[in-house]
């Protein structure tokens, strides 16, 4: 069957990512099941929705139009996968490293939950590091405040061993960590010893809406006030919050900015677009990012619809807090990713961009949301089922074409993090923060030695396991595309 993807795409609709106020998410469209395999109108959308918007679409041969023969060649490899996952994932999708973000879920709210700052957590953020033959060990980065791990009093460098008695290892400190309650056992370390204390806290999971801006304070540094701002996703919902993190950084004078990445993963491109806002302000209007689609889309968008600009108004249409910066110290390690990195390389051909820290993951694709509906949104999903998936859409480079790939960004000032001795964060004595003030004020001496436990080794994070983890998403495209499509299907 020669599949017109063109047709396709201009007879659905571009709306596929607007989160829109107007979406109706009761109205349904009838959907008729396949009556040969009850999972093939699933499928079908996913292989629609992969011909059309997957940025390595032609990297995958099922997916060019000429492939099959037929429309009944195309349904019957799709039925020869066992289950809709597999399809995605053995099928439609190509493998690591080039692609190591896109996924597929059966259950919807599961990715909105987690795209809203919604989750099941006790509140202890937590870095997980392998030692010895087998061991593994557990050191407390933050806590969310007025979480349960806050109320049980644990603290930021709490090391734990075990999890309801049972030491954790590399086969399953996972399975450990997942449970939805549980008791960690104390440890701490002497004479290259790790050993329990014997003090236990007993932990449960809630829902919460955590806030990413964690802290946000000024410190006096010989004179300079020097903004500090410890981030921690780029959750859209809690914008206003980032932008009032800025205000109040403003009215405080800070002269300079060491923005806290380092637990980052990422997220919403927009809100990414606006934070950069906030450190600089002087370039409304320039661009910050490009966007590469695949070739079927990216001839369908204007070069204006390709870009992504400066700008001085938050999603909420608020005015954006501006520091109006020339220069910003970013603290990025090797769990900074995706909309983090995204900030950083789009911010250096504007201002000295100081990168603190470790190289960072190397996530330089966007993603998006996409539903079983007649245009890929929220709006008359169907009603059979509750799959979404969430490929690449499209790869991003900065304003002077520079991207950083696979290998990460690289840090001009390297320094890491500890496990046993963690400092509280945002303490000027804290060793990332001492780096980057150190660089801020010219004591380059300061700046702390870079040394390696070579008995550590670190193998996860909190997180780690979420639908989410080190995405950047979008949940919107340019409203001119949007009319353009509907123009087309008159």
């Amino acid at each position: 069957m020669k599949i017109n993807k063109l047709i396709l795409f201009l007879g659905l609709s571009l709306g596929i990512l607007s989160s829109c106020s107007t979406d109706n998410d009761d109205e349904r469209f009838p959907v008729v099941k396949g009556e040969e395999d009850p999972d093939l109108e699933i499928e079908n959308y996913l292989y629609n929705a992969m011909s059309i918007f997957y940025v390595y679409e032609a990297d995958v041969a099922e997916l060019d139009e000429n492939y099959f023969d037929s429309e009944a060649d195309k349904d019957e490899w799709l039925a020869s996968f066992d289950s809709p996952e597999d399809l995605f994932n053995e099928g439609l999708k190509v493998p690591a490293p080039k692609d190591r973000f896109s996924f597929i879920l059966d259950d919807y709210t599961i990715l909105e939950n987690s795209q809203s700052g919604i989750s099941t957590t006790t509140g202890m953020d937590y870095g997980l590091v392998a030692y010895g033959e087998n061991g593994v060990f557990g050191y407390v980065r933050y806590v969310i405040p007025g979480s349960p791990a806050d109320e049980a009093e644990v603290k930021r460098g709490m090391l734990f061993t075990e999890i309801d008695g049972e030491a954790m290892n590399r086969s399953n400190y996972q399975s450990l960590l997942a449970r939805d309650g549980y008791e960690i056992s104390l440890a701490e370390v002497n004479d290259n010893v790790i050993s329990e204390t014997g003090e236990t806290i007993a932990l449960t999971r809630e829902q919460i809406t955590e806030n990413p801006v964690l802290l946000a304070k000024t410190l006096d540094v010989n004179g300079t006030k020097v903004g500090y701002v410890m981030y921690n996703s780029f959750t859209a919902d809690f914008d206003a919050e980032l932008n009032a993190a800025f205000g109040k950084l403003k009215a405080e004078g800070a002269q300079a900015l060491v923005l806290d990445l380092r637990y980052n993963g990422g997220g919403n491109v927009e809100t990414a677009v606006d934070l950069s806002s906030m450190i600089t302000g002087q370039f409304e209007g320039e661009i910050f990012s490009k966007q590469r689609w695949n070739d079927l889309l990216q001839n369908e968008f204007t070069q204006e619809e390709l870009v992504d600009r400066f700008n001085d108004k938050i999603r909420t249409g608020e005015a954006i807090n501006s520091l109006n910066l020339n220069e910003v110290h970013i603290i990025g390690t090797s769990f900074t990713a995706s909309a983090s990195e995204l900030v950083m390389n789009g911010l250096s051909p504007y201002i000295n961009m100081v990168h603190v820290g470790d190289t960072t993951v190397g996530k330089f694709q966007a993603a998006a949301p996409l539903y079983d509906s007649p245009n890929f949104n929220k709006q008359n999903r169907n009603p059979n089922h509750k799959y979404v998936i969430q490929p690449l859409i499209y790869e991003s480079k900065n304003a002077n074409e520079d991207a950083y790939y696979e290998m990460g960004l690289i840090p001009d000032i390297t320094v890491s993090e500890g496990y046993t001795n963690l400092i509280e964060l945002g303490s000027p004595e804290e060793p990332m923060l001492a780096a980057a003030l150190a660089d801020i004020t010219g004591n380059k001496m300061a700046i702390p030695a870079v040394s390696y436990d070579i008995r550590f080794t670190k193998i996860g994070e909190r997180g780690e396991t979420d639908v989410d983890y080190q995405r950047m998403y979008i949940d919107k495209i340019p409203e001119e595309v949007r009319k353009k499509a509907v123009e087309l299907q008159k």
